[in-house]
């Protein structure tokens, strides 16, 4: 029986000489499943060798209709049911959402996200590649692995740690929530829109005649505001605290300041997972010296640990999800419990790959095929 498009969680069509894709998932604020992976891996593929196709174009849709919601990331709720089934599609999902990851970064062609409501996680993988990132005032933009007993991944390291100063350290540790002004002074966003105005230039796209990709991005350049509210440059205690070297020296810090931005942020980080606070230090850090593809290899090694060197019901995100969407508790048994706790060795093992070179699944990014 075919689908309608209402019950199409992705859906793709050429309007124009434009390739549209819209996430369509929205009572779930579009998390992705591997089938909406595969099948925005499959439009890009296809519309990449298409001349016809001059740009692509992404959003989500909202409860109340077109946008409102972009991305939530991925379906944490399978990743649990999958770790303690045993499913191999929980690595089918991260070697193949990594590599659509590396697709959008690398597309030839333009690539324009609207990054609309909330987009975190997966919704930041699929649109921080993007040749134009656009926000809204309703835009809620974050990375906040470390409260489920994960780690910013989609190539989180990578574009987190090109962020200015010392707040990839921040975000990423953090999980702090971006409004647009943030996201923009953070190099996390190219442009600000209007949210009214989304829907008219959607309905355009197809309408309008364009000599090239780069005609279609000015045309959604030239609907953006001229000259949106920029946050200012991040405070200097966030910059002396985020540069020192371990994550117990920023606590201690955080905690002995007098700051309500310090205290705030001290309390935040004390509820994350200790382990991956630390795991998410060293790969910030690390990241920051890689390229795109070799920064996914690390991330799915990273990420089959996080699963696999205490399986099942054990794992630090297992645990994480658990609490958060499945018994929906909001109180994860972190294992070790506080920060303070952490050795050594166990951050060390996140960055052990499970696989030689010549077999990591994700050999062949970046190189010509």
């Amino acid at each position: 029986m075919s689908q309608t498009p209402v019950e199409q969680h992705l859906i793709t069509e050429v309007r124009g000489r434009v390739g549209c894709i819209t996430l369509n998932r929205p009572r779930a604020l579009n998390a992705l499943s591997l089938q909406m992976i595969r099948d925005i891996t499959a439009a890009l593929i296809a519309w990449r060798d298409d001349a016809h196709v001059l740009a692509v174009v992404v959003r989500g849709m909202g409860r109340e209709g077109p946008f409102g919601a972009f991305c939530a990331g991925g379906d944490i709720r399978f990743f649990h049911q999958a770790a303690l089934a045993g499913n191999p599609e929980l690595e089918d999902f991260f070697t193949e959402e990594y590599a659509l990851n590396h697709l959008v970064h690398t597309y030839p062609k333009p690539y324009i996200a609207f990054m609309d409501g909330i987009v975190m996680g997966g919704g930041m993988g699929i649109s921080q590649g993007a040749s134009l990132r656009i926000v809204t005032e309703r835009s809620q933009l974050a990375m906040p692995e470390t409260g489920i007993g994960l780690f910013p991944d989609v190539g989180g390291g990578y574009f987190l740690s090109r962020c200015p100063g010392r707040m990839g350290e921040y975000l990423a540790l953090s999980g702090q929530v971006l409004g647009a002004a943030d996201a923009l002074a953070a190099g996390l966003a190219d442009a600000q829109m209007e949210s009214g105005r989304l829907a008219g230039l959607w309905e355009s796209l197809g309408q309008t005649p364009y000599e090239s990709g780069e005609a279609v991005q000015r045309w959604c350049m030239n609907h953006t505001q001229k000259n949106p509210a920029r946050a200012s440059a991040p405070n200097t205690e966030l910059e002396q605290v985020f540069a020192l070297e371990t994550v117990l020296a920023m606590l201690h810090a955080l905690e002995a300041s007098n700051s309500t931005w310090a205290r705030d942020t001290a309390a935040l980080l004390r509820r994350r997972s200790p382990l991956m606070l630390h795991v998410v230090l060293e790969q910030v850090r690390r990241a920051r010296g890689m390229g795109l593809a070799d920064e996914l290899r690390m991330e799915r090694g990273m990420v089959r640990h996080c699963f696999q060197l205490r399986p099942g019901a054990a794992s630090e995100t297992v645990e994480g999800i658990r609490a958060l969407a499945v018994d929906k508790d909001h109180t994860p048994r972190w294992n070790p419990a506080r920060i303070e706790d952490v050795a050594p060795e166990q951050v060390a093992a996140f960055f052990k790959s499970p696989w030689p070179a010549h077999a990591h699944p994700l050999r062949a990014l970046g190189r010509a095929s």
